[in-house]
């Protein structure tokens, strides 16, 4: 396994990847940790001069306070695509294949030159990247531990403890789950209970609990940081967990 990242990856798409990569890079510098955020496949990208606004990694580099050079940023994106579906399909439109070893190449380079890279996946574990292979796939061959990003609410057992089999059943370690509001949402019996189902079911901690932050994209990197620190591991603490993967 490799102690220089975490993979950040999800139940589904829309569950708060984003968020969370980007508040564990927040976490991290702050504690004086130079890390970074990756995403290896970005579809949904919006077009402006000179290229596509890969809309997730500026999130993250914007509430981290990061301005990269051109050529890391590329390294910290090596799939772009305007199309806002899976990226096997976005890729295919586009005339190209989705390399998983491009993608392991430019996880190299960046973990290189810095303590930590967070790398966010893509929708959720078995989404398809290619024609034969998937965001597991990418899991695999990067060998990092695993934050799995969960719905709180009604529906997510199932999809949650899904997730975890899939990710055991390929090897990968996964640090704990993460629950993510990505609405409104009460924190009553139902959520209670998910979260003691997921843990007693499928044997993996509920390591914190976002809440909905409105209008999050207008945050200053401080306020965003003291938004999401009181409810998510610190980063010491994920480290330990990281350490004790390998004990």
């Amino acid at each position: 396994m490799n102690s220089k990242g975490i993979f950040v990856t999800g139940t589904d798409t829309g569950v708060g990847k984003t968020v969370v990569t980007a508040a564990l890079v927040s976490l991290f510098r702050a504690d004086g940790i130079d890390a970074i955020p990756m995403k290896p496949v970005q579809t949904g990208c919006i077009p402006e001069a000179g290229g596509l606004f890969v809309v997730d990694l500026e999130f993250c580099l914007s509430m981290a306070n990061l301005v990269p050079s051109l050529a890391e940023r590329n390294l910290m994106t090596p799939y772009c695509f305007q199309p806002a579906c899976s990226p096997h399909l976005a890729a295919a439109q586009a005339c190209e294949t989705i390399s998983v070893s491009r993608i392991a190449d430019d996880f190299s380079a960046l973990k290189a030159d810095h303590n930590l890279v967070i790398v966010e996946g893509a929708g959720g574990v078995l989404v398809p990247i290619n024609g034969k292979e998937t965001i597991l796939d990418v899991m695999v061959r990067l060998s990092l531990p695993v934050l799995l990003v969960a719905r709180p609410w009604l529906g997510t057992i199932n999809h949650t403890l899904l997730s975890l089999r899939e990710l055991a059943r390929a090897g990968v370690s996964v640090l704990g789950v993460i629950f993510s509001d990505s609405r409104p949402c009460a924190w009553d019996e139902i959520v209670r209970d998910n979260r003691l189902t997921i843990e007693r079911f499928g044997d993996a901690p509920i390591l914190g609990h976002l809440p909905f932050i409105e209008e999050i994209k207008a945050k200053s990197p401080k306020d965003f940081l003291d938004a999401c620190s009181p409810h998510l591991p610190s980063a010491r603490d994920l480290l330990e967990r990281i350490n004790g993967l390998w004990s």
